[in-house]
């Protein structure tokens, strides 16, 4: 299981850690508060952070031609990334300083495995990054024209199908581990691996729905303002996370 897929279980709306009470709980004292503007400005901070850190280990890669080169920054800003990512769900009052560092981990991260992806697929990751964006602006529109909306039970599913996915690739991480080939339709590129990957990506996708309530829920109800940074982490690692399966997804296109 990814740290993206490990994190939903966590740090979601529809989730009984982050519903109303999580702002009621979270000791607010006199002072400033969570705002909407706060969060798009904390978002396009973590976004840019990302984004630098994406470059060294991809113009490495391109450089160099050589996949060991940036493996460590993989694995490295993977592991690195879900420790800082369960440290900020927990403290949340520290998120204004390890949210920048998931982010600066996330970008060594995403900029390695997207340089390979590139290189065996080459304009994939424009293809997925415009995907990933286009998706992001399409469903906020539809949040906030009340065409989308986070009932109880649409929290209620989204939150049970990412637990689902979750425990998936989990299982097939341990079978991995002990040499077997793992659940073969979540890697494969026929049609059931095709619709598999479409479907998950529909439900990180639907995240990005429960994230904007809860930034919004967050700024009316009138939560301390770290709080910014952290619903700005919260949706970071939605995005993350349906950038990672649409370049799953479009990968598996690429290669019928």
């Amino acid at each position: 299981m990814s740290q993206h897929q490990a994190l939903q279980m966590f740090g979601r709306s529809g989730n009984p850690s982050l519903n109303d009470a999580t702002f009621k709980s979270e000791g607010y004292k006199e002072g400033r508060t969570m705002t909407l503007q706060g969060t798009v400005n904390k978002t396009g901070i973590l976004l840019t952070l990302l984004i630098l850190a994406a470059v060294y280990p991809w113009n490495l890669y391109f450089q160099t031609g050589n996949p060991a080169l940036v493996m460590p920054f993989a694995l490295g800003g993977a592991i690195g990334g879900f420790v800082f990512a369960i440290v900020t769900t927990f403290k949340k009052t520290w998120a204004g300083i390890t949210a920048p560092i998931y982010a600066v981990l996330q970008g060594l991260f995403l900029g390695s495995i997207s340089a390979i992806f590139e290189a065996q697929y080459p304009g994939i990751v424009i293809q997925a990054t415009g995907l990933t964006f286009g998706t992001l602006a399409s469903l906020l529109m539809l949040y906030k024209l009340g065409i989308i909306k986070p009932t109880e039970n649409f929290k209620l599913m989204i939150v049970s199908a990412t637990m689902g996915i979750g425990v998936l690739y989990f299982i097939s991480f341990i079978m991995n581990m002990f040499g077997s080939t793992g659940i073969g339709f979540i890697h494969s590129n026929g049609l059931f691996g095709i619709g598999f990957s479409l479907f998950v990506v529909a439900i990180a996708a639907l995240n990005l729905v429960l994230d904007f309530d809860f930034i919004e829920q967050g700024s009316e109800q009138g939560a301390p303002a770290y709080m910014e940074w952290y619903g700005a982490f919260s949706l970071m690692v939605t995005l993350v996370w349906l950038y990672l399966e649409i370049l799953r997804l479009l990968a598996k296109l690429r290669s019928r």
